[in-house]
């Protein structure tokens, strides 16, 4: 991939040596909607602690005009090399550079990324900076510690929007001129360019505060934006956030701008965060999905405080933004009053911590605390560890200290380090203050280890089912292989819960016991002479986090009443448990499903009734034995129209099923039943067959060979949108011909031309998991090509390809030899290596899981 990848040694050097104090920066974007390159101006005021020391600054540019440094004109050709500008001979003190470059717009939504929409024609731009992109905009010290302020000048087309990280100012002659920015990291600086829609209002704190807020979007999905919903959310989360961290929200506005082809769920810039517009919904979706939107909209607010005031010194405290962000966003809608998601901790077990598990196992495990060496490996980092376990684990250091000591360790933490960068023994310096706690060898097992553990009942009860012993039992399964460390057992603050049926037939909790759990066996005298349950419950309420497993008494009784507890998180831990242990081939895929049938009619909460299509689709494709594969598929589809048919009229849960029955649906007659739903001859009662669900039907029909091209062209017709164009894709590459599969491949890896939403489009639809023997022949074409598309093209680009286009469903040992192979012969680099292992232990695992169903 172009560009030097900055080491943690540089980055620490270069902070030793400068101190940055202001950018000035000048962008003329007023050809956007021409594209190809802009002129960049930039100049930047930093000291240095040593005469004539050297250093460099970070910019990636097709063309570098001028560089000046304390005025004297440096030869281009001599100082820039790939991503940087070489700086020689610098005064101690004060130094002034000034670069003048011209940069290129993006199709690949790292940089500025320049999008035309179909429907108007007119270009929008945005920045997108994490990791180190601001170097594509302009010169930069591009290392998070090295903050500055920022001044912007942009220069674009007239009637259209700029919106930065200060006060949009009135534009004169074309040409916007913002106030600097607070002191801030370069990846949180950003620009959002273009003809936006934009709906205005204020959040009015304590004391008089007055933010504006603003929300901004594409015209072509205006019609759809609910800004008002938006707004609802985002004030809770101002008026939740400033009351725990006692520190009123550090910039002068806050806007959120729903921006097109995003890689990610948002980006926390700081008072101008970006969002996938995506979740400007234009269909009908569940409640869940406006669950996800919620917690994402809380998540980039809370960076505000967590990254954007107090920022990490270097990617090793990744997580700790992420994870801090990632906890914050689920406790305010748990507890923010008024929330419309109290059950938010039943979402984060069902998501979050499932993700977490999966990421655990993975031969890629690391400390929740990575060693992030480079850039390369702080790109591939952004994972389930440092998002969902690294969550996990704040909140159980949330129940080890105590909530009010650590919102106050929090609050301290802010006050001290505000507009500063900090490491991880500052916020635990913190919190042991106001707790009281000495958390050194809590963070050395927690945050500096690798792996998880799993805990187990160990019961004994007399004749009369009274219990006489009852203990807690800790493994640390080995790491799995080639994973660095070694397993451990942790300390684990757990509560243990009693769950008994009812005269209605419903499962409740009966008691409740919360305790510290450390090594190997932790006896319980609190549950003693108590009467045996049905069901015995470890980690309720989720505290911690570890695997579960059940006596085999408990086990009984969830599989034939998992659906009757009435409150939905113990639902979701034994959900997630037996998820686990389908995939770790303790259960095996034809249980589950039976399992799933069974309880899935009970389950009142979307979000885990969706999971648990995801899941169950997972299962059928990958861990059922090959020679009843089938057999489970039709069991599967057969359940999912039954539902769809019974399910209440117009509700979330018909909804949801009427998509897992398009995702699967395969006898003639199904595929007939489709086909009638969407051209109308058939009806389901209160089933909207709106524009997504219809694409829904369109590919699967595709997939199917009952669509081809004119079919898909005349969808595409009735949708002449970007996302209509990115559902065409996804049903072009689907259609089961070895044509369609050879255009669609060559578009990928043989061009790079396609932006990163239409690529990801066509190799969500190249991927079909019920037509393995034609994409057989991809396995060996996989292996000749990835890493010579790793190393040409961007880090986004390249990675949706390498984790994309990876033979995931050829689940056999040949796959795992050529994978040997290649990595023995092609010598990848770290960040490839990690990838393409991480997609191989998949393999792996799916083969355990399908001899156990065996």
């Amino acid at each position: 991939m172009p560009g030097t990848n900055l080491t943690r040694e540089e980055a620490r050097r270069r902070a030793a040596l400068l101190t940055v104090d202001a950018y000035e920066i000048d962008l003329d974007l007023s050809g956007a909607q021409e594209g190809g390159t802009y002129r960049s101006e930039t100049s930047v005021r930093f000291e240095c602690a040593e005469e004539g020391a050297q250093t460099f600054v970070d910019l990636v540019a097709p063309a570098v005009h001028e560089v000046v440094l304390n005025g004297k004109h440096l030869d281009v050709a001599s100082v820039f090399r790939e991503s940087r500008i070489t700086l020689k001979h610098l005064r101690q003190g004060v130094n002034e550079l000034r670069v003048v470059a011209d940069c290129a717009y993006t199709n690949t939504g790292e940089g500025l990324h320049r999008f035309v929409d179909p429907v108007d024609g007119q270009a929008y731009l945005y920045t997108q900076f994490e990791v180190p992109d601001a170097r594509r905009v302009f010169a930069s010290f591009e290392q998070p510690d090295l903050k500055a302020t920022f001044r912007f000048t942009v220069k674009a087309p007239a009637g259209w929007s700029v919106i930065s990280n200060s006060p949009t100012p009135e534009p004169q002659d074309g040409v916007w001129a913002f106030e600097p920015t607070p002191r801030i990291s370069t990846y949180v600086t950003a620009l959002i360019v273009g003809p936006y829609h934009a709906v205005h209002s204020t959040y009015e704190g304590p004391g008089g505060q007055v933010v504006p807020l603003g929300v901004y979007c594409r015209p072509s999905l205006a019609e759809f934006l609910d800004a008002d919903a938006i707004f609802e959310v985002t004030r809770q989360g101002f008026d939740w956030f400033q009351e725990k961290f006692d520190y009123a929200y550090p910039f002068a506005k806050y806007d959120q701008l729903f921006v097109p082809e995003f890689n990610a769920g948002a980006m926390e810039n700081a008072g101008a965060v970006t969002i996938r517009d995506q979740y400007v919904f234009r269909s009908k979706v569940t409640d869940a999905a406006y669950e996800v939107r919620a917690a994402t909209i809380l998540h980039e607010l809370a960076h505000m405080w967590f990254g954007d005031l107090v920022t990490m010194e270097w990617w090793d405290d990744l997580w700790l933004n992420e994870s801090f962000a990632t906890y914050a966003e689920a406790a305010c809608q748990a507890y923010a009053p008024g929330s419309k998601w109290p059950h938010s901790w039943t979402t984060f077990a069902n998501q979050m911590k499932t993700w977490a598990y999966r990421q655990d196992q993975l031969p890629s495990t690391h400390p929740i605390m990575a060693e992030i060496r480079d850039l390369d490996d702080v790109l591939v980092n952004f994972d389930g560890i440092t998002y969902a376990k690294g969550a996990s684990v704040l909140k159980q250091l949330v129940a080890y200290v105590g909530t009010d000591a650590f919102f106050q360790g929090v609050q301290a933490y802010f006050k001290r380090h505000a507009f500063g960068n900090t490491r991880l023994s500052d916020l635990l310096g913190a919190l042991e203050e106001t707790s009281g706690r000495d958390l050194r060898t809590w963070s050395k097992k927690w945050l500096e280890t690798a792996g998880i553990n799993i805990l187990r009942p160990v019961i004994d009860t007399d004749a009369s089912g009274v219990i006489t012993s009852f203990a807690v039992k800790q493994e640390a399964p080995a790491l799995p292989a080639g994973a660095k460390g070694e397993a451990i057992l942790r300390p684990h603050r757990i509560a243990i819960g009693f769950y008994d049926l009812d005269d209605a037939g419903k499962l409740v909790r009966t008691e409740r016991v919360e305790l510290d759990v450390d090594g190997e066996l932790t006896g319980v005298e609190a549950l003693t002479g108590k009467r045996r349950p049905a069901v015995v419950l470890l980690n309720d309420d989720d505290l911690s986090y570890a695997k579960v497993r059940l006596d085999e008494e408990s086990l009984r009784n969830v599989v034939a009443h998992l659906g009757d507890f009435t409150e939905s998180l113990p639902r979701a831990l034994c959900w997630a448990s037996a998820w686990d242990m389908t995939r770790d081939g303790e259960l095996a895929t034809r249980a589950y499903l039976d399992l799933v049938l069974s309880g899935v009619a009970k389950e009142s909460d979307i979000g885990v009734v969706q999971s648990l299509h995801r899941q169950v689709k997972l299962a059928l494709d990958l861990y059922a034995a090959p020679d009843w594969r089938e057999t489970g598929l039709a069991r599967w589809t057969e359940a999912a129209l039954e539902h769809l048919r019974s399910a209440e009229p117009g509700s979330d849960h018909q909804l949801a099923w009427a998509r897992a029955f398009a995702a699967t649906a395969r006898t003639d007659e199904q595929l007939d039943l489709l086909g009638a739903l969407l051209d109308g001859s058939e009806t389901v009662e209160g089933l909207v067959v709106d524009t997504e669900l219809r694409w829904a039907f369109v590919e699967r029909l595709a997939a199917t060979g009952r669509f081809g091209a004119d079919e898909i062209a005349a969808e595409h017709e009735r949708d002449r949108t970007a996302a209509g164009e990115r559902h065409a894709a996804t049903a072009m590459a689907a259609r089961p011909t070895a044509e369609a599969k050879a255009e669609a491949w060559a578009s990928v890896v043989e061009s790079d031309t396609l932006p990163n939403a239409v690529q990801e489009a066509v190799i969500a639809g190249f991927v079909q998991t019920d037509q393995r023997e034609l994409l057989a022949p991809y396995t060996a074409a996989y292996f000749a090509a990835v890493k010579g598309v790793w190393e040409s093209r961007s880090h986004e680009m390249a990675q949706q390809i390498a984790v994309g286009l990876y033979p995931s469903v050829q689940v056999s040992a040949a796959t795992l030899d050529a994978t040997d192979a290649w990595l023995e012969s092609a010598q990848p680099n770290a960040a490839l290596r990690r990838l393409v292992s991480e997609s191989r232990a998949g393999v792996e695992r799916a083969l355990k899981a399908q001899a156990a169903d065996r």
